[in-house]
């Protein structure tokens, strides 16, 4: 079997850093009564009714398991657990080129997005070998890591078993990779780790607090 390194951190959540030409990443997570609990930037839940705004996201109308928003001047409608990006010129579609990710109070990178379609929570680790998860968080999006490769994966609580796998697509935002690596691990995992699998595919830089992934070509 084959050891690789999976470091394991719990962090504070945050997202990407929006900006007039940039796209906000906007998640619908949940209601309560005639409220909709939105995940906007990599922010923490929050609770809107239609016609509120938060972050510069307006809620326009909610529906089962929906909900219309306005960003931007683009409007787009969102569907339970699974990511969008608005208010930019490429609108919800994953054809952009560039990530940027502003630091948490403890200095991690955090932000939501999407494997092969189904919605998860990252944290960026340039420690990762390749994008790791949980055996739980795997089971959750329906990837059937069972006929992966078995693996020895080191983590901070000693050697666990572990499947590599590849995986169809990894999204964040608006940019979108395909054929990633990826380790699936028996042990609990807070968050799903994007690690160099993803990470190499982009030139990084840190700027200020800001981490920036822009796509080789």
């Amino acid at each position: 079997m084959q050891p690789l390194s999976a470091a394991l951190l719990v962090a504070a959540a945050c997202g990407f850093a929006a900006g007039p030409a940039l796209a906000q990443s906007v998640m619908l997570t949940g209601t309560i009564g005639s409220r909709a609990i939105l995940i906007i930037d990599g922010s923490p839940p929050k609770t809107l009714g239609v016609g509120e705004t938060f972050k510069g996201v307006k809620l326009l109308s909610l529906a089962a398991e929906q909900a219309t928003v306005e960003a931007g001047g683009k409007r787009t409608t969102l569907r339970m657990d699974t990511p969008a990006s608005i208010g930019s010129g490429q609108g919800s579609g994953a054809n952009g080129n560039r990530i940027v990710l502003p630091a948490s109070s403890g200095g991690h990178f955090m932000t939501p997005g999407a494997i092969n379609g189904r919605a998860v929570s990252f944290m960026v680790d340039t420690g990762a070998t390749v994008v790791a998860m949980s055996a739980a968080d795997a089971q959750r999006i329906g990837l059937d890591y069972s006929k992966g490769q078995p693996v020895q994966v080191n983590t901070a609580n000693g050697v666990a078993k572990g499947y590599l796998v590849r995986l169809n697509s990894v999204r964040v935002a608006d940019v979108e990779i395909f054929e990633v690596e990826a380790i699936v691990s028996e042990q609990t995992m807070p968050y799903v780790l994007l690690g160099n699998s993803f990470i190499n595919r982009f030139s990084m830089r840190r700027d200020a607090d800001q981490l920036v992934l822009e796509k080789r070509f």
